[in-house]
């Protein structure tokens, strides 16, 4: 059916749930059957009998659940590892340092302002990045300085911040266990994933 034959609101807003609900489906597993999607959505709008047993399908999703998240403890395992390495190797730089806690930083620009404690707010420009360099997040591309307190970000953060006078730029290298741990935060970041930011502090508010 082509574009221009769906001209009642019925058929506009029917198209809409399928578009919909294709893009659940793409993205609910690997393998997903368009075709053996399509047959259940059919054998439902027709109230036919089941072509597979509830049973089956039940025993099908568990299947699916398991394989998931063994793919997923995989892909954490990896990411941890990537971390692990890369923080290594990072620490080895003159330009980096370390604290106890495990992160690192490095001076970009040293500023002479007053430091901010963990209960202030604070505002800044940053940049976010996997270790990789695929960036996930930042204010300057939205041409907008970031407000909020110094205790209510990740660790790494509060962290720094705490260290950071007002006027500096410096490049935090961010161990998962002060960043998103064991979770990740959705989307771009994982669970396990060291962080890349560079922060700007540009007042205390």
């Amino acid at each position: 059916m082509a574009d221009n034959d769906f001209n009642s609101i019925e058929d506009k807003a029917s198209y809409g749930i399928g578009m919909q609900m294709g893009q659940q489906l793409s993205s609910a597993f690997p393998g997903v059957s368009v075709t053996a999607a399509i047959a259940g959505i059919e054998d439902a709008f027709a109230s036919r009998a089941p072509q597979v047993s509830p049973d089956e399908i039940n025993a099908a999703f568990q299947v699916i659940q398991q394989r998931l998240q063994e793919e997923e403890a995989k892909s954490a395992e990896i990411h941890a590892a990537d971390g692990i390495a890369f923080l290594e190797q990072n620490a080895q730089r003159e330009e980096v340092t370390v604290t106890a806690s495990g992160l690192q930083y490095e001076v970009i620009t040293a500023g002479e302002g007053d430091i901010p404690t963990a209960t202030c707010t604070v505002s800044t420009h940053y940049r976010g990045t996997l270790i990789d360099g695929s960036e996930f997040d930042s204010s300057y591309s939205r041409n907008q300085p970031t407000e909020f307190p110094v205790n209510g970000v990740i660790a790494g953060w509060t962290e720094a911040l705490q260290l950071m006078p007002v006027g500096s730029k410096w490049k935090l290298y961010i161990p998962y266990q002060l960043a998103y741990g064991e979770q990740g935060a959705g989307g771009a970041i994982g669970p396990y994933q060291a962080l890349i930011f560079e922060i700007e502090l540009l007042a205390i508010k």
